[in-house]
């Protein structure tokens, strides 16, 4: 836990954290396939072992502890195991089902939970447990998916007003967003490969509940983008 921080930021941070729960096993319930919409429940389940898993090892202090330790701990146990995940789906028949029968619409409405994102990043900038970078006032610019997200899934895509190209360009443009404030936040967090913010580093990821930012939020948001990319690309739009 980070000392002296007001509760109201980790409170709106959890509430964040729940919705994209509730956000991703709402998209697995509207599945095209009856049989994937099924294991809704399922899926909710093991999200919630997994954010339960990543609380433990956080309120024991284990990413904590150690940050001169190499690969960083929340890389290893915390980040890894997600990406290993995506790409196990990916690889297989059953993963490319699963990614193929889920809603693009709903997909794109997910996007709606970076803002109390940013929010949230901004108000641990107040209180030194982030830099500026990270940030909409330095160099993270994903406020812009989520505030665009409801209007692409309303406009674009239920009422079929945005064509595919403009589709296509939209999730990769908010991917690579992601993926500057991923890299920048990885980069400033304690750690050996830290770059920069030595004088206000990246400790909120390393703390309840911040860490399931890296670990949980990113990684569903990232997944997403793949799929809504995926789908696209095959033409494959609900």
């Amino acid at each position: 836990m980070i000392d002296n921080l007001p509760m109201y930021i980790s409170l709106v941070f959890g509430l964040t954290t729940v919705a994209t729960l509730l956000l991703f096993s709402w998209t697995v319930k509207k599945s095209a396939s009856h049989k994937i919409a099924k294991t809704a429940p399922i899926v909710m389940l093991g999200l919630t072992i997994w954010l339960g898993i990543q609380a433990g090892l956080t309120l024991e202090n284990v990413y904590n502890s150690d940050t001169d330790s190499f690969p960083p701990k929340i890389m290893l146990m915390g980040i890894l195991p997600t990406v290993l995940t995506i790409i196990l789906l990916f690889l297989t028949s059953k993963g490319r089902q699963f990614m193929d029968s889920l809603p693009i619409k709903n997909l794109t409405y997910l996007n709606t939970v970076r803002i109390p994102v940013e929010i949230v990043l901004f108000w641990l900038f107040l209180n030194k447990a982030v830099p500026e970078l990270m940030t909409f006032e330095g160099r993270n610019w994903d406020i812009i998916a989520g505030i665009t997200a409801p209007f692409i899934a309303y406009f674009g895509i239920r009422k079929n007003r945005v064509n595919r190209k403009l589709l296509l360009w939209w999730n990769i443009i908010c991917l690579g967003l992601l993926i500057n404030i991923v890299v920048n936040a990885l980069f400033a967090a304690p750690s050996p490969i830290q770059k920069f913010a030595f004088d206000q580093p990246n400790i909120a990821i390393l703390n309840f509940p911040f860490s399931w930012l890296p670990t949980f939020i990113v990684p569903i948001v990232f997944f997403g983008h793949l799929v809504s990319i995926r789908q696209i690309l095959k033409q494959n739009i609900k």
